[in-house]
């Protein structure tokens, strides 16, 4: 039974205002008197004692064991884009590839700019460079029909590509001392999952498990462990042309559990950070850095880059759009948010004093974003009969596949 359109439409809404809510509700508790207690609820100490880490608490579960089952979505869906949807072909992939390289780029270099010469700054770099897919989505969910189906398909395409870039950059950048037996466990583990799927297995529950051990062994490795999902999802078999997918159909289970349980977790777990120091607290290099970086080098590096592109006949631009509509979309790219705040954690560990710094400039410059692209992409006229691009696009919200939920 295919998905109705309008009906994920409104549940990407919905998952959108969640991950909002959750983090409105973390920003009001770690400035209130209910700040000692959240921060007392996220370091409670929960299971058994972790090799390399000790025991963990519940910010850790949430961050290295929940946002693991995040990136095997993240996974997932770009090994089904790649195979088979909007990256199956290199004139496919063409414009997203280039748009979201140099809007990685562009606010990498612009914090580095800003944050100058100094080295323990300097590993923020790759904060402003991700782009929150839920978020924005949700943003152009509530724009309805001011957001024509082509411009949500070439934002949800350069975010996927953005989300190969972060994964790598994590996964190169942002790894601990290795561990090279748990590494090449982990190696052998890979290996012999992906051989799961040429054998003919199809079956959910050995990816499932292999998924576990998977992230238990690159947790011992000092890669971050959430890298683990990205892994595991490279190994569940697609099945094209066959008549039952194991990964669409895994992508179909856990995207609502995501969306609705892990990605509001994490924003509730990281959002709350104490807004004290007034405006200076913003214009500190750190912090204004990424503001700037997702705000002006996000839109800067996007839209240029499409816009050049297009002029040079690299690719076309995408039919029933306006220039205007696809700076929108660039503005909302810079609403960087779970995948900023996530790598911001991971640029200045136990520094917590920084942590928050980073913080306060991800959600400056992700509110920012979301609210001046949302003004401008509701003001902007649509083009005149985009309607008819509608079906082309359609397949962004599932609504010609079964099992194929954004």
């Amino acid at each position: 039974m295919a998905i109705d359109a309008s009906r994920q439409q409104q549940l990407e809404k919905q998952a959108g205002l969640a991950l909002i809510a959750s983090a409105t509700v973390a920003l009001i508790a770690a400035n209130s008197p209910l700040a000692e207690a959240y921060q007392h609820l996220l370091h409670i100490k929960v299971g058994p004692v972790m090799p390399r880490y000790g025991q963990f608490d519940l910010h850790l579960w949430i961050a290295d064991a929940l946002m693991a089952v995040f990136f095997l979505l993240v996974g997932l869906e770009v090994k089904r884009e790649w195979l088979e949807g909007r990256l199956s072909s290199p004139a496919e992939r063409r414009l997203p590839i280039i748009a979201a390289v140099a809007g990685m780029a562009v606010p990498a270099l612009i914090y580095i700019v800003v944050v100058g010469g100094d080295p323990e700054l300097g590993h923020g770099w790759a904060i402003p460079a991700a782009t929150d897919i839920a978020f924005a989505i949700g943003v152009l969910a509530i724009l309805g029909r001011q957001a024509p189906p082509m411009i949500k398909l070439l934002l949800v395409t350069i975010a996927i590509v953005d989300d190969i870039g972060a994964v790598l950059i994590i996964a190169l950048f942002y790894t601990a001392e290795l561990d090279v037996a748990a590494l090449a466990g982990a190696l052998v583990l890979t290996g012999a999952m992906a051989a799961l799927g040429q054998f003919g297995v199809r079956r959910l529950w050995p990816y499932l498990v292999g998924f576990v051990l998977l992230w238990l062994l690159v947790l011992a490795s000092g890669v971050h462990a959430t890298i683990a999902g990205v892994l595991a999802a490279m190994t569940v078999p697609l099945g094209k042309d066959e008549p039952y997918s194991p990964l669409r159909h895994l992508e179909h289970k856990i995207h609502p559990w995501v969306m609705f349980g892990v990605v509001p977790l994490f924003g509730f777990a990281s959002a709350g950070v104490a807004l004290t120091g007034g405006i200076d607290a913003i214009l500190a290099p750190l912090p204004l850095g990424i503001l700037l970086g997702l705000f002006v080098g996000k839109q800067l590096g996007i839209f240029t880059a499409v816009w050049l592109t297009v002029k040079v006949g690299l690719a076309k631009r995408p039919p029933g759009t306006r220039w205007r509509q696809i700076y929108g979309a660039s503005l909302l790219c810079g609403i960087g948010f779970t995948m900023s705040l996530f790598i911001g954690a991971l640029a200045f560990p136990g520094n917590q004093q920084l942590i928050d710094q980073a913080k306060i400039g991800v959600l400056a410059g992700s509110l920012l974003s979301a609210i001046v692209g949302y003004l401008f992409l509701r003001f902007t006229k649509a083009v005149e009969g985009s309607q008819i691009y509608a079906e082309e696009a359609g397949h962004l919200f599932g609504a010609d596949e079964p099992g194929r939920p954004r």
